[in-house]
Formats: structure tokens, sequence, C-alpha cells
């Protein structure tokens, strides 16, 4: 596989945060998502994306492979992926159990995004040391390679192969996210596709370098290609003034995370509900003008219960989609 990924991306995204105000029970909350990723088996999404977070006060999801596998369980077609998955925090050898199970039990639909994170809190709660934070990640994820791999190999002190072993190779479980040249090379290293969260040519060369140090045959860079947090609405202005509180404690939330070693597209620098509809990154569109977005992109991003946005409301996105866009797609 060579050159830029350029297929049509329609992603049903959740992360779970609720804004304190949020009118729906977590218990709901999670049988709902559970519903729409069963919902997006039957239409033209082509990704149900997931996110991993710990020590939160909204609820933002912390157990992904858990959830990843009960929407597998109601799906038969679309692909559930982790990005990011947070592998510093976890035992590898666990995590390529895990994922090794899924990709039998789904028939090759899950994958994860392997990240290195940037909430110095987290690592202390796991116990893992922040400092040598890149060495731990590189340690774990050669563990996880191995293992997906298939191969035989050493691990605290003696011989292991992972059994079951995953039917899919080990390049269409993991990639490697990230947005410096650090996680690019890391990439390349291990022989797997690169994701960063932001669009930079800078990023693709040093990763394309990489793998030809490395004799890597250069793969695929994912690129986010404008992944706005998208709701669909028959009036947008009505609409903003529904739920764009959620959409703000999102925003901000998020943003309130901010770490120098981040930047992603989809971080938000907006403090007030007009700023975020200025910004782009959080916007609320037509059926038509959702059309014109995938036309011209190829690309959308749904997230029903962004920051909390009630279930009812979350539904009437999807439904528009399935009605109005779904067609001329």
């Amino acid at each position: 596989m060579s050159g830029i990924n350029t297929m049509r991306n329609l992603v049903l995204r959740f992360d779970m945060r609720s804004a304190p105000d949020c009118p729906d029970s977590q218990g709901d909350r999670y049988r709902a998502a559970l519903e729409m990723a069963a919902w997006a088996d039957a239409q033209p999404i082509d990704v149900v994306g997931l996110s991993e977070h710990h020590h939160t006060d909204d609820g933002f999801l912390c157990a992904p492979l858990t959830l990843a596998g009960m929407m597998l369980a109601r799906t038969s077609r679309v692909r559930v992926s982790v990005s990011a998955l947070l592998v510093p925090l976890h035992d590898p050898l666990r995590l390529a159990e895990d994922i090794a199970v899924l990709d039998l039990a789904s028939g090759g639909r899950f994958s994860a995004t392997c990240g290195l994170g940037y909430r110095e809190v987290e690592y202390a709660r796991f116990n893992v040391d922040w400092q040598s934070r890149g060495g731990v990640f590189d340690a774990k994820l050669a563990v996880m390679v191995n293992a997906l791999s298939g191969v035989e190999f050493e691990y605290n002190g003696g011989m292991t192969r992972l059994s079951p072993a995953p039917a899919s190779p080990v390049q269409a479980l993991l990639l490697v996210g990230g947005s410096s040249k650090a996680a690019a090379r890391r990439a390349a290293r291990f022989g797997l596709l690169f994701s960063p969260a932001i669009d930079d040519p800078e990023l693709e060369d040093a990763y394309r370098h990489a793998c030809e140090e490395a004799g890597f045959t250069w793969g695929m860079m994912i690129y986010p290609r404008e992944p706005a947090t998208t709701f669909i609405s028959e009036d947008p202005e009505q609409s903003w003034r529904d739920i764009g509180a959620y959409l703000l404690h999102d925003a901000t939330a998020y943003g309130a995370w901010r770490h120098p070693d981040r930047r992603a597209y989809a971080e938000s620098f907006a403090s007030t509900q007009e700023e975020l509809i200025k910004e782009g990154k959080y916007r609320i569109v037509t059926p038509d003008q959702a059309v014109e977005i995938i036309a011209r992109t190829g690309s959308l991003h749904l997230a029903p219960l962004c920051g909390g946005v009630p279930i009812d409301e979350g539904w009437k996105s999807l439904r528009l989609f399935e009605e109005r866009v779904k067609p001329f797609l």
C-alpha cells in the first residue's frame, strides 16, 4: 500500500462524555450507543469510533475494548475502531489477547490506533512513569506487535505465543497515532500504518523517510480530512439553541487538557458558543449541506451523544442522515 488514503470515511463516534446537566442516565446513554452502532450497521457508515481516557469528571469512556466488543456483537458489517488506545497504561500482552479475540469474533472488523497519551494524571493513576513514557510505549508496542504477529517471543522471563492468534495481520489490527515526527518514526519502525491527528505534510515526509530506512513498504497515511464533529438538522440555528451548550462543554472540557505535545485538528480554542460556531470544528448542518460535505471531502464525523447531547436529539440527527443524506450516497 502506498500514498494517501482517499477512501470515503463516514464515522459514527462516541466518547461518552456528558455535561453535568445531561438529562439521561449513564446506563441509558451506553445502551443508546449500542443501539446507534446497530443502526450504523444498516447505513453507509464505515467506522464506529471509540476513544479512551481515565480519571475524568464527566464520564469519558474508560473501557473502550469492552464497549467495542459489545458493539461488534450487535453488528455484522461496520468496522469498530478505538482511537486512541492508550497502550502505556496497560499490560500489552493482555491488550493483545483482547484484540485477538475481538478480531476472531468479529471476522476482522476491529482495529486500534495506539497512542502515547498526553495527560500526566492518567499515568500517575496507573503507576506508569510519565518521564519515560516514550520508552514505555515502545516496549509495550513491541510486545503487542510480536504477540499479534503470532510469533513466539520472550516476555517477563519466559517464552510465550499468543493463543488464539488473530486471523488478521498485525498491520490491519494496529496503527500508530500521534502528531509528532517521533510518532511517525515509531509507526515506520514497527512496520505499522500511521494515523496522525492533524494534516501536516512534514509528518508525511518523516513517515515516508523512516519507512525507507526501516525497509518497510510505505503504508497509507490516514489523514483526518476535516473531521469536524457534525450534527444534521432541518433548522441548524434552532439546534444550536437546543444542544449548543453540550457541544461547548465537549469543546472546553477537551481543551482543558491542552498539552504542548498535542496537536489535533479537532481541538477547539472556543470559550463561547458564538466562537464555537465561527471556528467550525463543531458544526450543525442541513441534510443538503451534509451531502455536499461528503461529496467534497469524502468524510463526515457524526457524534450523536457528544458532550451529553440528549439521546432523542442524537437520534434526530441520525434519522435525518438515513432519510435525507443516505439516498444521495
